[in-house]
């Protein structure tokens, strides 16, 4: 028999599996996969990535440090990230990116969207964050040139969207 909790830890990391499944399935531009994915499971990783963004709360404003909070009330974070590759284009006069910066980028955005998609359709709450990519980065936790993270929770009130900000004084 597993009780709430178990049960409710055991969805999240099902769920973010099903999420890396999905990210790295994403469609990709010219069928180049420059995607990786990682989950941290454990509450030492998180607990090292939020005091990570508390820290760099310091260089690059307060709500990485809000976002830290978001982490440390989370089960789960789903890291995804892209390395940039040469996908052999040619960069068209008119555009202000070359083609190939845009197909990496167009690919790790679709890579994100499918991935909160399983996490919604399993109705966990979750919020895409750039502040935990950078964090992961910094402690070499995921090897990409851009990243993003995921957090994962399932508690009665979505942690991710009831927040203040900016910060009351």
């Amino acid at each position: 028999m597993l009780d709430e909790s178990q049960a409710l830890l055991d969805g999240v990391l099902n769920t973010a599996k099903l999420m890396a499944i999905s990210a790295k399935t994403a469609p990709k531009a010219r069928g180049v996969d420059n995607i990786l994915v990682k989950v941290l499971d454990r509450s030492e990783e998180l607990e090292s990535l939020a005091k990570k963004m508390e820290e760099l709360a310091q260089e690059f404003g307060e709500f990485f440090a809000r976002d830290a909070q978001n982490v440390r009330r989370s089960s789960a974070v789903v890291l995804i990230g892209c390395k940039m590759l040469s996908m052999g284009l040619k960069k068209p006069r008119s555009w202000l990116l070359d083609a190939d910066t845009v197909c990496n980028l167009v690919n790790l955005g679709i890579a994100l969207g499918s991935s909160v998609k399983v996490a919604s359709n399993m109705n966990v709450d979750n919020r895409i964050m750039f502040t935990v990519g950078i964090a992961a980065q910094e402690l070499g936790l995921i090897e990409c040139d851009y990243a993003f993270g995921i957090p994962l929770s399932t508690t009665a009130k979505n942690v991710y969207f009831d927040r203040v900000w900016p910060p009351k004084k």
